[in-house]
């Protein structure tokens, strides 16, 4: 999942008040929230300057489903999944011949192909993100200057044979820059390795399932999504769009989180903490311009139209004819891995997901975003859950 993202024009529905001293009169479009259900999730992080949406987020979706099963609250180890996961992708490719991708994206079978191979540690058993190269937070822009042509230069390597020594090398950049994966720890006064602290976390690894929703596949039967940064290739169950999204309620219904992958990219997702799927057609109209002046705006024009729309903003209604489209003309593509902990509604009960971001506190709802089911709908990638919060008679249909 990529972090940069391009969006069209932003659309910043404000939540608080917006009278200001000149007497401006208050949105009275902007959404007000009631909570409908919210599962206990951890604190908030920051995957500041790196790609690593997908580790953050699936991290915090074990973290929360610790916390169901046991009470308990961990921290658990960015910076441990991410050594362990870019050698062996680097190995991937070199076994390639640098025939794939090689990049900072990756997905949440990543972060749970970490945890059964190799354990994890709490945050505290490695060095903070960004510390070993003076920062506070994590900078990729350096150290993957220098690992992605190292691995470039391994993959394509004109000799007939290569040894070994290439992942000592390069295990070498991963520890400067990430930190030294411990083979022993102690944490709250007992002594763990990776692995045994991942057993005695109180979940089984063997419960969690991707689900995702084309037609490009037969439905009840599972495939590899079709992204670059799937490279394990692990499989999704895929289910008709109205099932998928009887998944994440039933989930969030009985108490459990879904790490969610997705499309970001839409004009509808603001930095502001809002997600809408904007039907741009309907939107102009209201606007009372033809398409044609409608194009000519400048985004500044645009996102002050939409923004004085607030929570009534036309969406469009999502299809499984729309996302296959949208996903085979490359619309829909895989941004951003996000935590989906809860549901709310707006003033007029239209009904939000509530979500967990990783660029901290920001936004107007400290790293929440609303995000319209309509949203969730049409830009699902897929997601991973605990097969038991699948509803039966779906389970069923999948042989789970």
């Amino acid at each position: 999942m990529k972090k940069i993202l391009t969006v069209a024009f932003a659309m910043l529905i404000a939540s608080g008040a917006m009278a200001q001293d000149n007497g401006e009169k208050k949105n009275p479009n902007a959404p007000v929230f009631t909570t409908i259900k919210e599962i206990p999730i951890t604190s908030v992080k920051d995957q500041n300057r790196s790609g690593t949406c997908w580790n953050f987020s699936t991290l915090s979706f074990f973290e929360a489903e610790i916390l169901k099963a046991t009470g308990k609250t961990y921290d658990l180890c960015e910076s441990f999944v991410e050594n362990k996961t870019y050698m062996e992708r680097a190995i991937q490719v070199v076994r390639y011949h640098g025939d794939c991708q090689f990049a900072q994206g990756g997905s949440a079978e990543d972060v749970l192909a970490t945890l059964k191979t190799h354990g994890i540690c709490p945050e505290e058993a490695m060095p903070l993100p960004g510390t070993l190269y003076g920062d506070s937070l994590n900078n990729f822009n350096e150290f993957f200057s220098l690992l992605e042509p190292y691995v470039a230069a391994v993959a394509k390597n004109s000799a007939k044979k290569i040894s070994n020594q290439w992942k000592v090398g390069l295990q070498g950049i991963l520890d400067a820059y990430l930190g030294e994966c411990p083979e022993t720890f102690t944490y709250e006064g007992k002594t763990y390795t990776p692995k045994s602290f991942a057993a005695s976390l109180g979940i089984d690894f063997n419960d969690y399932v991707s689900i995702t929703s084309y037609t490009h596949h037969p439905f009840y039967t599972g495939f590899a999504v079709e992204v670059q940064d799937n490279w394990r290739f692990p499989l999704s169950y895929n289910l008709p769009m109205d099932e998928m999204m009887r998944v994440i309620d039933n989930a969030v219904e009985k108490g459990y989180t879904v790490a969610w992958g997705g499309d970001v990219s839409e004009e509808g997702f603001t930095r502001a903490g809002l997600a809408y799927s904007i039907d741009t057609k309907k939107t102009e109209s209201l606007a009372g311009s033809d398409m044609a002046r409608w194009l000519k705006m400048t985004a500044a024009k645009k996102k002050s139209i939409i923004d004085s729309l607030g929570c009534t903003v036309p969406e469009i209604v999502p299809t499984q004819e729309l996302r296959q489209e949208r996903f085979d003309n490359w619309e829909l593509t895989d941004d951003h891995g996000m935590l989906i902990y809860g549901v709310a509604k707006d003033q007029n009960g239209k009904e939000y997901y509530m979500v967990k971001n990783s660029w901290g506190e920001t936004g107007d709802y400290k790293g929440t975003w609303y995000m319209t089911k309509n949203f969730i709908a049409a830009n699902t990638m897929d997601f991973l859950v605990n097969r038991n919060a699948i509803p039966k008679d779906i389970r069923k249909k999948l042989g789970i």
